[in-house]
């Protein structure tokens, strides 16, 4: 299946789709929450997955209660990951390849993510990728958090590319409500979440990696 329009730029999320750390978010969160006393079921995490951090915590105090230290969970944890990935994280598959695909082609590229900028910088200098980035979109530099399409227009507006002529890649359910709602043309690229009825709705395509996504833009270049 061909992409419906020529794509003019690429915006990445990055937490589970460039880089393995959904998982070790997972885990990070998990063990401090035993540590506390608590005991964070899967399901939980997983609508956690794809949330800026204001998000979460409604997350974790609509199944814990309104009382729940979500500061002290969020500290503590953030401290742990660090302590699990300690110099750097796994690339996902295909990451290297497909930004030199896009630099073949000659086209731009962002990241819009609901990590911290100082997370962004990290995991992308890990491997010498942060560069390879012409916009980068974190936390707090949008007027809304995912769902809201605010991520993606502001990194369609950075590369001066209209919305709709971006392809969004996504691994999250609300980092495809957000793109879709943008007017990108999206794909999901599953990580720890499997897509469901409403993804395939809004996505163009579910791919099983970024070597199946460079494969489409090396078809359609």
């Amino acid at each position: 299946m061909s992409l419906p329009r020529p794509v003019k730029a690429v915006v990445f999320d990055m937490d589970g789709l460039l880089v393995d750390t959904e998982a070790v978010y997972c885990e990070a969160l998990t063990l401090t929450a035993a540590e506390m006393g608590f005991e964070l079921p899967t399901e939980v995490l997983h609508r956690m997955i794809g949330h800026a951090w204001a998000g979460s915590a409604v997350v974790l105090r609509e199944h814990f209660g309104q009382d729940f230290d979500t500061d002290a969970l969020r500290e503590q944890s953030t401290r742990k990951f660090y302590e699990i990935a300690e110099a750097e994280v796994a690339l996902k598959a295909g990451v290297t390849e497909i930004l030199d695909e896009l630099d073949r082609l000659g086209l731009p590229r962002a990241i819009a993510t609901s990590s911290r900028r100082h997370d962004v910088e990290h995991h992308m200098s890990a491997h010498g990728l942060l560069d390879r980035f012409h916009a980068v979109l974190a936390n707090g530099d949008y007027p809304k958090p995912k769902p809201d399409p605010s991520p993606y227009l502001t990194a369609a507006a950075a590369l001066g590319v209209a919305p709709e002529d971006c392809l969004a890649l996504e691994d999250s359910h609300n980092g495809v409500r957000a793109a879709a709602g943008a007017g990108m043309m999206t794909i999901m690229v599953p990580d720890l979440l499997h897509p469901t009825e409403e993804m395939h709705a809004l996505c163009v395509r579910i791919a099983r990696d970024l070597h199946e996504v460079r494969e489409l833009l090396q078809a359609a270049g």
